[in-house]
């Protein structure tokens, strides 16, 4: 099987996360926080060790302000519900996820209201065009840093200047970019950056976290057991405790932290660079064959290593079908959970086939993609 659906999960995992999960479930198997035998402390090391190896890969920042969650779905719904109150205006782009939209779609009920700025059809962000939909109750801008459909990254060094010029906060969906792009929230200006372990970091699902930057506090959306402060009935203010309740998902964690030791050892911009040359060489060659639509911007160096594109006359799932079942390609049909970026796009409502690498696809396997492409136009006429 050549895998080609890294937007939504990487695979293959590195050996190292794999045997660090293994090694936890084997040999450790405690719960973190929780008690103080060996075991314990052990597992609670493992969380320690995992916090710091992100906090140095994000530029360095305060460990105790990454909150892990099991997605950045969770990590998203925190920031937002966490963050606002009754009044507040939010600042987002129509190139959005259904895991900024549905949250802001929900809280328009308790009167915090949202709007989406248009992008270009190639997906892409006037950072002019923030400040001229600013009110005077905007609070937050929620911005994706990289589409999931069309890898188009959003120009967050301009909109994190521009909220720091206006007083604003700046809550980034690292989801397509954390582990795949050197990502420095206090370089970036960035209040919150939600993120997954599972995607460019290389870790297992179930795994995400929530970074909050000294001085912002959010209000709690789940409350109980952390294994601090166990004699009081009222939630722990210390951080990152205080929206930790419950049992963290350890063995997934330890994973993680190979993870995350696997992308530095091979160098964010060297990742981001493998993936550059050969999305190019995937754009250039799609883009000459009759009867493929391509999506997105035309320089890849503006997109991570995620490419959308149709076939005339064929529905993206047969596509992504035939390439399934006649190839062993695997890539993924449809809306991908974000309807709004393909209205921007013009691919709504059928959305696209998209295809997504990362660090261990090779330059043969495009070119294994490129043909069955070619093939497939080929017997459609």
């Amino acid at each position: 099987m050549i895998y080609l659906d890294n937007a939504a999960t990487s695979f293959p995992k590195p050996e190292r996360v794999i045997a660090a999960i293994s090694r936890y479930c084997r040999e450790i198997g405690a719960n973190p926080g929780r008690a103080s035998h060996r075991l314990a402390r052990e597992a609670s090391a493992v969380v320690a060790r995992t916090r710091r190896l992100l906090a140095h890969l994000l530029g360095g920042v305060d460990p105790s302000r990454i909150i892990f969650t099991p997605s950045t779905t969770v990590a998203l719904n925190l920031a937002l519900k966490g963050l606002l109150h009754a009044g507040d205006h939010v600042l987002t782009s129509s190139m959005e996820h259904n895991s900024v939209l549905r949250p802001l779609h929900h809280l328009e009920r308790l009167g915090i209201t949202h709007t989406r700025i248009p992008c270009s059809p190639e997906g892409l962000l006037d950072p002019a065009d923030v400040r001229r939909h600013l009110r005077p109750e905007t609070r937050l801008i929620a911005l994706v840093h990289a589409s999931n459909v069309t890898g188009g990254l959003m120009p967050l060094a301009e909109v994190g200047a521009l909220a720091r010029e206006l007083g604003l906060l700046l809550l980034v969906d690292g989801a397509q970019t954390v582990g795949a792009l050197p990502l420095e929230p206090e370089r970036l200006s960035i209040d919150l950056l939600a993120g997954p372990g599972h995607k460019s970091l290389l870790g297992p699902m179930g795994t995400g976290f929530l970074y909050v930057r000294p001085g912002l506090d959010l209000e709690t959306l789940w409350e109980g057991g952390t294994g601090s402060h166990s004699e009081s009935t009222a939630q722990p203010g210390s951080w990152p405790d205080r929206f930790e309740s419950g049992t963290l998902n350890a063995p997934g964690l330890a994973g993680l932290a190979e993870g995350i030791a696997e992308v530095q050892e091979r160098g964010v911009d060297a990742i981001a660079a493998h993936k550059t040359r050969i999305m190019e060489r995937l754009y250039q060659e799609l883009g000459l064959l009759p009867g493929v639509a391509l999506y997105g911007p035309a320089r890849r160096q503006e997109c991570v290593g995620t490419l959308s594109f149709n076939v005339t006359g064929l529905a993206s799932n047969e596509v992504a079908h035939i390439l399934d079942t006649a190839y062993g390609i695997a890539v993924r049909p449809g809306l991908h959970c974000a309807p709004a970026a393909h209205q921007t796009i013009g691919s709504f409502p059928k959305g696209t086939v998209r295809v997504s690498v990362g660090p261990y696809t090779t330059e043969d396997e495009i070119l294994a993609l490129i043909t069955a492409v070619e093939q497939i136009l080929r017997y459609r006429r």
